[in-house]
Formats: C-alpha cells, sequence, structure tokens
C-alpha cells in the first residue's frame, strides 16, 4: 500500500462529479424547455454544462484563490516556508506545488489545483504567527496529502460547479413565476407542472450541496493519516488542529461554497455553531481527528 493509494478512486469521484453535474443541468433545462415551450432552454442548458465543466477542470483553482484574495509568495519573500513545503514535496514525490499567501489573522490552509504538477498551497498569515515549525510541517504535509491522493480538483472543481447549479436552479425558479401566463401553463395540469419546476428547482442545489458533503469528510481523515505518514510525527497536525480550531478569530473570504476546502472549519463563533453549519458540516469533528491522530503508531 503506497502513501497515495486512492488517488485512482478520486480520479473516479472526479469523473462522476462531472457526470452528475452535466445530468443535472441538462435535466433542469430538457425540463424547463418543455415547460416553457422554448427548445432554446435546452441548448442553453447543454452548452452551459459543457462549459462549466471546462472552466472547472481548467481555471477552478484560479477562481478559488481569486475569492480568498489570495498572493503568490516566493522563496525570497519567506524562505523558511518556501523550504517547508519544498522539502515535504521532495518527501512526498511530489512537484513543488506553488506557494499563496491569504491576510487573514484566522490560521487556516487549503490545497488546489487540477493536478500535482498544477498544484497549489494557500496559507493564512494568521497560520505562519500562530503555529511552530513542526506544526506548520503538520499542516502543510496534510495538505500535500490532498495533492497526492488527488484530491484537489475534486474540491476545487466542488466550488465551481455547486455555485453554478445553485445559480442557475435560482434563474429557473425565478422564471417560472415570471412566464407563468404562458400556454402550456394554462393547460390542465399545467400548475401540477409549475410544482414540479419548483420543487426541481429547489432540490438542485441540495442535491449539489449533498455532492459536496459526501466528498469532504472522509477526505480529511485520509489526508490527515496520510499527512502523519509523511513527517513520522502525528502529535504536529494534532497541535496545529487544536491552534486552528481553539482560535476565535473569523474569516473575512469565507463562504458555504470554499468551506470544504479548508484544514478545519473556517466558520467561528456563532457562523459555526448554527443549525444551517451543523446540518451541512463538511469537516468531521475536530476531537475526532486529534483523536485518530494521537492513536496513530508510526
Amino acid at each position: 500500500m503506497t502513501l497515495y493509494s486512492h488517488k485512482d478512486a478520486n480520479i473516479r469521484k472526479t469523473c462522476l462529479l462531472f457526470t452528475v453535474f452535466l445530468i443535472v443541468v441538462i435535466g433542469l433545462g430538457w425540463f424547463f424547455s418543455y415547460v416553457f415551450e422554448s427548445s432554446a432552454i435546452l441548448v442553453f442548458a447543454v452548452i452551459f454544462s459543457v462549459l462549466m465543466s471546462f472552466i472547472s477542470y481548467w481555471q477552478s483553482d484560479k477562481i478559488v484563490l481569486a475569492m480568498a484574495r489570495a498572493i503568490p509568495v516566493e522563496r525570497k519573500n519567506n524562505p523558511e516556508l518556501y523550504n517547508i513545503v519544498e522539502n515535504l514535496a521532495i518527501t512526498a514525490g511530489l512537484p513543488t506545488p506553488k506557494i499563496y499567501l491569504i491576510n487573514e489573522a484566522s490560521p487556516n490552509a487549503f490545497a488546489t489545483g487540477r493536478d500535482p504538477a498544477h498544484s497549489v498551497i494557500a496559507v493564512t498569515s494568521g497560520l505562519l504567527d500562530k503555529l511552530n515549525r513542526a506544526e506548520l510541517e503538520g499542516v502543510i504535509s496534510h495538505e500535500l496529502s490532498h495533492v497526492g491522493n488527488r484530491d484537489i480538483l475534486l474540491s476545487t472543481a466542488v466550488v465551481v460547479l455547486v455555485g453554478f447549479i445553485s445559480l442557475i436552479s435560482n434563474m429557473f425558479f425565478r422564471s417560472m413565476f415570471w412566464n407563468r401566463g404562458n400556454r402550456r401553463n394554462n393547460r390542465e395540469g399545467g400548475q401540477i407542472l409549475l410544482l414540479i419546476g419548483i420543487i426541481f428547482s429547489i432540490l438542485a442545489p441540495i442535491t449539489a450541496v449533498v455532492m459536496q458533503l459526501a466528498i469532504s469528510r472522509k477526505r480529511e481523515f485520509l489526508a490527515d493519516a496520510s499527512g502523519a505518514l509523511l513527517t513520522r510525527y502525528p502529535e504536529g497536525l494534532a497541535k496545529a488542529l487544536e491552534k486552528i480550531s481553539a482560535d476565535p478569530t473569523p474569516m473575512k473570504t469565507v463562504n458555504d461554497t470554499t468551506s470544504h476546502l479548508w484544514i478545519e472549519n473556517p466558520f467561528k463563533g456563532k457562523n459555526r455553531e448554527s443549525l444551517f453549519h451543523r446540518l451541512f458540516m463538511t469537516h468531521p469533528p475536530v476531537k475526532e481527528r486529534i483523536k485518530a491522530l494521537r492513536e496513530m503508531s508510526i
């Protein structure tokens, strides 16, 4: 068993994600083209889904970095961070990822990119300020494990695909009310079609969120274990998770669409404990992750 033995499974999951996205969006397009008696809607849905799949594969990492307001880091700007990432990448047998810094006081980090050759690790300034070297190595090893396990394309593409499914569903939902007077809606059974359309529009973004949840929780346990094997020091990552989860500083650039990317739940205080975030929590409880790390024998 290799350190990154689950990479093929994640590649299959990525293909499945794009397939489900195409089916959902084209299905929405077909249904609303029938309700509105306009084949142009179906044509739009097909073109839209293919275009978004293309963008998600080639440009999703740039979209995520822009959303986080991340800036690139060169060796001369932060040699210690650069050396940590470079040394761990060599140990893991991976290309050295690009490094980005996010001006946030809250400690956190994420990895993105479409494959190891185009990977990125982004860390907040708070992470560099509040963690010691062993803890920082634990965090970087966790993110490199996401790269090695081929999690990064899957996780990053979800940001774009989930966002666009929600957007197009909302657009169609509003269109249902703008076009209530068309001929098909006035026929017998038209009101039933309208009701089905409303239900479909509501369920589509929920389905997208469920897709997001399905890929997030188990991958964190796997990345924790792989990262601990990489550094041979599980306690470093365990202590880092304790500090990150206990830090009360809120993040300014985080939202529900990107929350699953971070090493630990980025929502703090009341936002973290709200019913919505507990219901759609993308991270396993940090106590369980720390317990699993401290029970590892290396």
